[in-house]
């Protein structure tokens, strides 16, 4: 199903490896774009698996300031060896996430970090937004649910939809990098600031 020049097209696309790439257009039936995201998903699951057997001991600050000097943010990516903390890939993916930080203002690092009871008064606002439709009780609960997860994808960094690529999250550029990079990385923490207004720090 895959030729060598097919599976150096995707090699080149991807930076997955090769016997990786052969596997993911099989799979796929040599079709490249549906290849990417069998990779993709493939690399997710590396990433996972990545998170949870590995520790972070090294990374960067990186920091935006934007061009009328009113806006700045700064975030910290953690990485497992100093090595990928200076690889070039890893440093512009710290920076564009800082200017993510910039641009989209998120409240939260993800919805594991939201505080009970932000999301419980979110959760009462929908309630009383639905309190008088005239819809089932199961009906109101699934919306109210689907109105908290939009939420949560808005206000939290890694809920975020990417400013350069609004088809990925910051959550899956993530675990793209780690399966490309081949060490656990994470996004630590961050901060926004600016001019006249309450900064935003998590």
């Amino acid at each position: 199903m895959s030729d060598a020049k097919t599976v150096a097209e995707l090699r080149d696309k991807t930076g997955a490896g090769m016997m990786a790439c052969k596997k993911a257009l099989d799979e796929a039936g040599g079709n490249l774009e549906k290849a990417v995201e069998v990779l993709r998903r493939m690399g997710e699951m590396k990433a996972a698996q990545k998170t949870a057997e590995r520790t972070t001991a090294e990374g960067i600050v990186a920091t935006y300031l934007h061009h009328n000097k009113k806006m700045a943010a700064m975030l910290e990516l953690q990485c497992e060896s100093d090595f990928v903390a200076r690889n070039d890939d890893f440093v512009n993916f710290a920076n564009d996430l800082a200017m993510q930080v910039a641009a989209m203002n998120p409240d939260f690092l993800s919805p594991e970090s939201v505080p009970e009871a932000d999301l419980e008064r979110q959760r009462k606002l929908f309630l009383e937004e639905v309190a008088n439709d005239n819809k089932p009780e199961e009906i109101k609960v699934k919306i109210v649910q689907g109105k908290i997860d939009k939420w949560l994808n808005e206000v939290c960094l890694t809920k975020q939809s990417f400013f350069k690529d609004e088809e990925k999250t910051v959550e899956q550029l993530v675990n793209e990098k780690i399966a490309k990079i081949g060490e656990k990385i994470v996004i630590a923490r961050f901060v926004r600031w600016e001019l006249g207004k309450k900064g935003t720090s998590c």
